[in-house]
């Protein structure tokens, strides 16, 4: 019997995005498979973070920017009519951002605050598990469990992304978009983040953007490549950075532009 091929968790086709006059995005298609972590890769400014954040319609937030095309979640339409609703849309595809950003609240509140915004579960014993869970799933309840009450933005770099990764699966997403998590880390909090994605990917589909091709390689099992707007190649990572087809990729991959 012919072995059934999943279908993606998420899909694009024809997926165009205009800031004014300017194609920043260039219809794109692209599957991204669920439990796997795809990675984006291209030099600056060549519409790989305009087209993450078509993922879970952030660009809805930028006044002149225009979306065209197609996006699915699970089959479901994003932008069409009677598609899914946002706010609905970016509790099940979570954002973490390149800097990060928590709440000037305390480590509990940053937490607490999306299950509390979907009224997910009740506050005391049950709110306390769950905030307890997302911190161990970011790898941070070690280091602040003892002071849930300290402000989020007291902490290091490393450890308020970390708490951004918290906030954002506290409300079990099904994805996960990242937007060069780890540029303003340093190294050794550069390589904690990377040990999560890993772990994080058995229970999320993570969609990670990058400007470090050692971290795509480290960390995805897909990587797809843009150049000016469109997707040049996409494949399996281990193929994209040893035997790429397209000679724009193989000149990003060996450092001769980007």
């Amino acid at each position: 019997m012919a072995e059934q091929v999943a279908e993606p968790k998420m899909t694009t086709r024809g997926l165009a995005v205009h800031y004014g006059s300017k194609l920043a995005l260039k219809g794109v298609d692209l599957d991204i498979t669920g439990g796997e972590v795809t990675a984006l890769i291209g030099p600056s400014g060549c519409g790989k973070s305009t087209f993450l954040r078509c993922l879970n319609r952030m660009n809805d937030t930028i006044a002149e920017a225009r979306v065209s095309g197609r996006a699915t979640l699970d089959g479901q339409d994003i932008y069409g009519p009677g598609g899914i609703d946002p706010v609905l849309l970016r509790a099940r595809v979570g954002m973490v951002f390149q800097r990060p950003n928590p709440f000037p609240k305390p480590i509990y509140d940053n937490v607490a605050f999306g299950p509390r915004l979907h009224g997910l579960v009740a506050e005391g014993e049950e709110m306390d598990a769950l905030v307890r869970k997302a911190l161990e799933r970011a790898s941070l309840w070690n280091e602040v469990k003892d002071n849930l009450g300290q402000q989020g933005t007291g902490l290091s770099g490393g450890q308020q992304q970390r708490l951004c990764i918290a906030r954002a699966i506290a409300v079990e997403p099904e994805v996960i978009l990242m937007d060069e998590p780890c540029s303003a880390l340093d190294p050794i909090a550069t390589a904690r983040i990377e040990e999560l994605i890993d772990e994080l990917r058995e229970s999320f589909t993570i969609v990670i953007v990058t400007h470090s091709m050692q971290q795509a390689a480290r960390v995805s099992q897909t990587t797809a490549f843009f150049h000016l707007g469109e997707i040049i190649e996409v494949g399996a990572t281990e193929q994209i950075f040893t035997a790429p087809a397209n000679d724009l990729t193989q000149g990003y991959i060996t450092g001769r532009f980007g």
